[in-house]
């Protein structure tokens, strides 16, 4: 099965300039390789073939890297002249795909999902729109996710600390009819423009996947990703 991505790298990464000041986010070092690198090698171990970058600050650091750099899979690059929220970067790279389904996720987030379980899950719990959620531990960085027991996702709560709950992975598996059929703005943030009104008609599942997941956003967690991934 073939399988395509937009991968979401165009934002500016302020939380993490104290770390890495000169390079968008889904660049930064991790040894003598970007975080890009492996984002890329887990997507083709998963079964994308052809990937979408979307791309904003510091573009040309990404296009450049990837040219000169041998890859697993095929690369576009979709480049906003203007920052356009997370969901007019996806809108922005739409056209780039060549088939209909398709996978985001975050330029700066690696969640080690298994992408074909995700589809068969889709497939048996039919949704527009299905996200991939971890579980997680005594957090206050992230909002938590109310999920019902038929996999819906009923509510986005805010950040607040949790004792334990479930967090959005940053990895959504849907259509490009669907995202098309939506009459969405040409900038829009696609938690609160798609996720929430989406939530609330019933129409988001849940994917639960209690696996790897980091999120490079700040330098903390930035220097754990150096960690984990130099003994790979």
């Amino acid at each position: 099965m073939s399988m395509e991505c937009i991968v979401l790298a165009g934002g500016l990464g302020t939380r993490l300039r104290s770390a890495v000041a000169d390079k968008p986010k889904c660049m930064a070092p991790i040894g003598d390789k970007p975080f890009l690198y492996f984002l890329l090698q887990y997507l083709h171990q998963q079964g994308i073939r052809h990937v979408v970058l979307s791309l904003g600050y510091l573009s040309e650091q990404v296009i450049a890297w990837c040219r000169q750099t041998p890859l697993p899979l095929r690369v576009s690059f979709s480049v906003e002249q203007e920052p356009l929220g997370t969901g007019g970067g996806i809108l922005h790279a739409l056209p780039l795909l060549e088939g209909d389904q398709l996978f985001i996720v975050n330029g700066d987030t690696f969640f080690d999902v298994d992408l074909l379980a995700m589809v068969r899950f889709n497939r048996n719990n039919p949704s527009p729109l299905t996200l991939a959620l971890k579980p997680m531990q005594q957090f206050d960085r992230y909002g938590s996710i109310v999920l019902s027991a038929g996999n819906k996702i009923e509510a986005f709560r805010e950040k607040q600390y949790c004792d334990q709950g479930l967090i959005n992975g940053g990895i959504y598996l849907t259509s490009a009819a669907f995202l098309q059929s939506l009459s969405l703005p040409v900038k829009f943030s696609f938690e609160q423009t798609v996720l929430e009104p989406q939530a609330a008609q019933g129409n988001l599942n849940g994917y639960i996947s209690d696996t790897y997941f980091i999120d490079i956003g700040i330098p903390e967690d930035y220097n754990k990703a150096i960690d984990h991934f130099s003994k790979i």
